[in-house]
């Protein structure tokens, strides 16, 4: 329904993305998705060596063209001079992510649950984020999530928010020198909420007025930030 419901905004979309910035509508990325169980180990028998199960997750672009072709995969940075200005739109409202009611209806994703990453940078946030791997185990990823509706893009405390208050215990927890403001500290927080959504997947009654409490904020956290 979803899916049928989005459809008339994709000729909208388009037409913003294409007068914007030369290059395709639409990007295909690889994702990890549900934590697989493996016995496997990279050749350090103290880290056991995880298997995704990974698929092509489908956004509508946001980037200028070939933006990681100097760099290699790097996640998006708060004001990434990449990011394009209908594709900053995008991202703000989640329009974006519309595309991926396509890999709901696969079977890739779910409409909620944790954020897929992509397979490479996964590997470098787990060795900078311990157990950060765990969010996805026995989920499937989702379009949103509590997270979601309870964070900024990146994983960043909101101003007002419940967190905002432990905001110095959770950044650079290290006190590593230059590091304040670093993304790892947005994924930190991130997989904090992801974590606690997995725990109240484990009971109906816990789930469901979760569940349902994330569906409902979502759009209204859209229309938010669209007037932001």
């Amino acid at each position: 329904m979803a899916f049928v419901l989005t459809l008339p905004l994709y000729p909208f979309v388009a037409v913003a993305i294409r007068l914007d910035t030369p290059g395709p509508i639409f990007i295909r990325q690889r994702r990890a998705g549900m934590l697989l169980d493996s016995t496997a180990t990279d050749g350090d028998a103290r880290r056991p060596k995880h298997r995704f199960d990974e698929f092509n997750m489908y956004k509508f672009r946001t980037m200028v063209v070939n933006a990681e072709a100097m760099t290699g995969p790097v996640m998006a940075s708060k004001n990434d001079p990449r990011i394009t200005r209908v594709g900053r739109f995008l991202r703000k409202t989640r329009i974006d992510e519309i595309p991926q009611f396509w890999n709901v209806i696969r079977g890739d994703m779910s409409l909620v649950g944790p954020r897929p990453e992509r397979p490479e940078l996964l590997e470098q946030i787990a060795m900078a984020i311990p157990y950060f791997e765990e969010r996805m185990r026995n989920l499937k990823p989702g379009i949103t999530g509590l997270a979601q509706v309870s964070l900024g893009y990146t994983g960043a405390i909101p101003a007002g928010s419940e967190l905002a208050a432990f905001r110095d215990v959770l950044s650079n927890p290290f006190d590593v020198e230059g590091a304040d403001d670093a993304l790892a500290d947005d994924l930190r927080v991130k997989l904090l909420y992801d974590l606690a959504y997995s725990v109240a997947t484990e009971h109906l009654r816990s789930f469901l007025p979760l569940e349902l409490s994330i569906l409902i904020k979502t759009p209204m956290v859209m229309l938010r930030r669209a007037g932001t």
